[in-house]
């Protein structure tokens, strides 16, 4: 059996010396998914193409952790911030990366996120994204036939990377559009990052799976740095972990929704 539902996070509006700040709080023994997202945030924002809240502070007491982030007005995306922000990722992808992986593991929504260092990405992806969410299906008891086939696609998958070879870029690791604001200037920001360093498809294939994104980020992104032919399939691919993590979060729906998608993904192979 899987072990207790992680808590959702307490978040809300926090007054110290006439300044606010934006508050997220956790039970102290899952202080962990907030030191990572700061290490997500202090890498986003050391990059220094895209905006990100910056950190004012964390701390712990007897029962709780909590990180402290800058206060800022935000607005869906419209547009030109959209477009502007679909500009400042492909900026993002491009700065280059020494390894696949990150120095810690962190998280994906409530769920771990293994990772390490690699350089090879195909095994990464493999062992330390797909196979870690079919391992948890197991745990979660979710159907047999779902892990059967989630473990064909891991084993069949090369199919998709025979001429392609992804560039080592430091990714949002977590790109669906309630990652994703404007500040009243329309300068995009995003933020509750699971960062490592993987292919930019990764990311650009979730801004497709949940809405969010105008056509105007798309569109701008592949002005600055067009996609491989090959994406179509490959966002597919990269998806069946984020509906796998949400068939192991939430059950319902995304369990059909995660078999659904690993045949459609296994029929571009036969």
């Amino acid at each position: 059996m899987a072990g207790p539902r992680p808590h959702p996070v307490s978040t809300g509006r926090f007054v110290r010396d006439g300044r606010d700040s934006f508050a997220k709080v956790l039970p102290l023994e899952e202080a962990g998914r907030l030191e990572a997202e700061r290490d997500g945030l202090e890498a986003l924002g050391k990059a220094g193409v895209v905006r990100v809240p910056a950190v004012e502070g964390e701390g712990r007491d007897g029962d709780h952790a909590w990180l402290l982030l800058e206060w800022m007005d935000l607005q869906p995306l419209a547009p030109a911030s959209g477009a502007a922000l679909g500009k400042a990722l492909a900026a993002l992808h491009r700065i280059g990366q020494p390894r696949f992986g990150w120095a810690r593991n962190n998280f994906i929504g409530a769920s771990a996120q293994p990772n390490g260092w690699s350089d090879d990405w195909l095994q990464f992806w493999r062992d330390k994204r797909l196979m870690a969410q079919v391992r948890l299906a197991a745990r979660n008891r979710l159907p047999s036939r779902l892990m059967d086939r989630g473990e064909r696609l891991a084993a069949d998958c090369e199919a998709f990377f025979r001429t392609y070879k992804p560039a080592k870029a430091l990714l949002h690791g977590d790109l669906w559009g309630g990652n994703a604001s404007a500040l009243p200037d329309g300068t995009p920001v995003i933020f509750d990052p699971a960062v490592y360093v993987g292919d930019r498809e990764a990311d650009m294939a979730m801004a497709t799976l949940f809405g969010g994104f105008t056509p105007d980020f798309h569109s701008a992104y592949a002005a600055a740095w067009p996609l491989d032919d090959g994406f179509r399939v490959r966002r597919d691919f990269y998806n069946v972990y984020h509906v796998l993590n949400h068939a192991n979060l939430f059950a319902g729906g995304y369990v059909r929704q995660a078999q659904e998608l690993i045949e459609r993904v296994l029929a571009e192979i036969a």
